[in-house]
């Protein structure tokens, strides 16, 4: 049965044996309030790398008992990272958090080529799971935080991702529109003829197990009515579960306008490293944290 609201992870992840997670610096009270929640609902085990003593500070300030966590004091935010880093590599975690180190160091500890996480050859992008209020399942989407502007290649990595969230949620032949901004091929716009040559490589049984189309305007994706509308008909017209964006810039205010505007609920994470990586803002709140912690212990190993 497919999971079609956020809510549902934590139940399915309950289900299943716990993982262990590295904290990479995990200095902060968002990092601490959401990874408690975590590990007293039953998701993850937590290996917390920081200050010790602050971390105890931040703790006491939230009513939290330490005893739950792991802690390995490394008071430095770079030597905390590579050492999260290193637990994840060496298999004593299955997953990794960013916690109040800075999002690049965080991402280069993750990309070193002799210590970080990352197999010869893999692409490191970001999925984000929203839940629209005026839509009526889970919408999976990438890239909107890792690659600039995707080439073809990269287009198809970032399709399998996020066909491969979808798949963890229980959509066993998710549908993938490719988004430009026409339904028409035009070879002056680049994005659409990446989407055309991505619809045939899956028509053509190259890309498997689920259904793909483009190039798709985003209404024309996700609104039977404007797709009839439109005269655009196929498995994905009106009805995606995943949203493939042409670039960052399209991606990233689709993913800004979702939550600060239109007040959705979302999960994100980083994917292609060796394990899933959470990669949370620093304004994101507790319970996208929360959110994104289940994804990752629901799509490790998947």
């Amino acid at each position: 049965m497919a999971i079609t609201r956020l809510e549902q992870m934590l139940a399915a992840v309950q289900a299943r044996p716990r993982k262990r997670m590295a904290v990479a610096f995990a200095n902060d009270a968002h990092t601490l309030e959401a990874v408690h929640g975590a590990v007293t609902r039953g998701i993850v085990e937590a290996t917390l790398v920081g200050d010790q003593a602050v971390i105890n500070a931040r703790c006491a300030e939230l009513g939290l008992d330490p005893a739950g966590f792991t802690i390995l004091h490394e008071p430095v935010d770079t030597r905390a990272t590579a050492q999260a880093v290193a637990l994840v590599r060496d298999g004593e975690c299955q997953l990794l958090m960013k916690g109040l180190v800075s999002t690049d160091k965080y991402m280069r500890a993750i990309l070193h080529k002799e210590t970080g996480l990352m197999a010869p050859g893999a692409i490191l992008s970001h999925v984000a799971v929203i839940e629209p209020v005026r839509y009526p399942k889970l919408l999976v989407c990438g890239d909107v935080a890792v690659i600039p502007y995707p080439e073809l290649k990269e287009k198809l990595a970032i399709l399998g991702y996020c066909a491969g969230v979808a798949r963890a949620l229980g959509t066993a032949r998710p549908r993938v529109a490719v988004l430009a901004a026409s339904e028409q091929v035009l070879p002056r716009m680049q994005a659409t003829v990446d989407a055309a040559i991505l619809a045939k490589m899956a028509q053509r049984g190259q890309i498997q197990d689920c259904w793909v189309d483009g190039p798709m305007a985003l209404d024309v994706a996700i609104d039977r009515e404007c797709a009839e509308t439109k005269g655009v008909a196929g498995e994905v017209a009106g009805d995606a579960d995943c949203l493939v964006f042409p670039n960052i810039d399209a991606g990233n205010v689709f993913y800004k306008t979702c939550t600060k505007l239109a007040g959705c609920e979302l999960a994100a994470m980083v994917v292609g490293a060796r394990v899933p990586c959470v990669l949370s803002s620093r304004g994101d709140s507790v319970l996208t944290k929360l959110y994104s912690i289940t994804l990752a212990a629901l799509t490790a190993g998947a």
